[in-house]
């Protein structure tokens, strides 16, 4: 593994903060791809029986977000709170029964804006709505000094530290444990901000699916996007390549699917893909 040169010691740690946020849910359900109206856990709250590590299609859910989503009440504070939070940061409940309990953050959602943190289950059961989560935000910012061509976006220090990378000809190898093409990423498109949010997987065609054994995604899991630039928007450039996580689960909307956080992108052809199963936060972090 390479020990990555950055500008680390230049990285300030900032608080930032949000509530466990309640689910919100619309009297007309959701209409699937296939014109069935639905009525179905989505996202927000505590999911006590979804982790990072767990299979993320095949719930009866639409955006189901795993662990604890937090968000704030303050649109200006909250926008701090989804860009500067980055994956692997440590979390910390400072009220309620369960404060001084620790976690970390595996997620940001893009549209309701969330983020999402690991937590313990006992730390779980003490939780409640509107109890409050400090994030240590840093990462934001951070630069590959050796590989300039390589933007980070929502990536911790510490989860670069435990990723599987190695340097070889002036390329980055990265374990991945899925890769999928750039041709079949929905939701999120479009939008220009790619520090906050995450775009979709969509999983409706049952050839590619299965080509690249997407049925068995995980939440958490580390993926690669094929000929995806996601350094200022997110778009198709053959031969770019996006290092993403995987932060919420499977839809039933067309457009929708498992949602990837852009954690590493290059509009170059810098970055190789290495298939590995255990290249999950959960193996990283748990």
């Amino acid at each position: 593994m390479a020990k990555m040169k950055t500008n680390g010691e230049r990285l300030p740690v900032v608080s930032v903060s949000g509530k466990v946020w309640h689910p919100k849910m619309g009297q007309a359900g959701r209409t699937t791809i296939e014109g069935n109206v639905v009525w179905v856990p989505g996202t927000g709250g505590i999911t006590y029986n979804a982790k990072i590590g767990d299979c993320c299609v095949g719930w009866a859910a639409d955006h189901l977000e795993p662990g604890v989503s937090i968000r704030h009440k303050d649109n200006d504070h909250n926008n701090a709170l989804q860009i500067l939070a980055c994956i692997g940061n440590e979390a910390i409940v400072t009220s309620g029964e369960a404060k001084g309990a620790k976690g970390f953050v595996t997620g940001k959602h893009g549209g309701c804006d969330h983020v999402m943190v690991y937590f313990p289950m006992e730390t779980l059961e003490n939780l409640n709505i509107e109890d409050s989560i400090l994030v240590k935000a840093t990462g934001q910012g951070m630069e590959l000094l050796d590989y300039p061509d390589i933007t980070l976006r929502s990536m911790s220090p510490a989860l670069l530290a435990k990723m599987k990378i190695t340097a070889r000809k002036g390329k980055l190898k990265v374990s991945v444990a899925k890769m999928a093409p750039a041709s079949i990423m929905g939701s999120g498109i479009g939008v220009a901000n790619t520090a906050g949010g995450d775009y979709d997987i969509t999983l409706f065609d049952d050839e590619i699916k299965g080509a690249y054994g997407l049925g068995d995604l995980r939440f958490g899991d580390i993926v690669a996007i094929e000929n995806a630039d996601t350094r200022y928007g997110r778009s198709y450039r053959t031969g770019a390549c996006t290092i993403g996580v995987v932060v919420h689960g499977d839809c039933v909307i067309s457009g929708h699917g498992p949602g990837v956080a852009t954690l590493m992108t290059s509009r170059l052809p810098l970055i190789e893909p290495v298939i590995d199963p255990k290249a999950n936060l959960a193996d990283y972090f748990l």
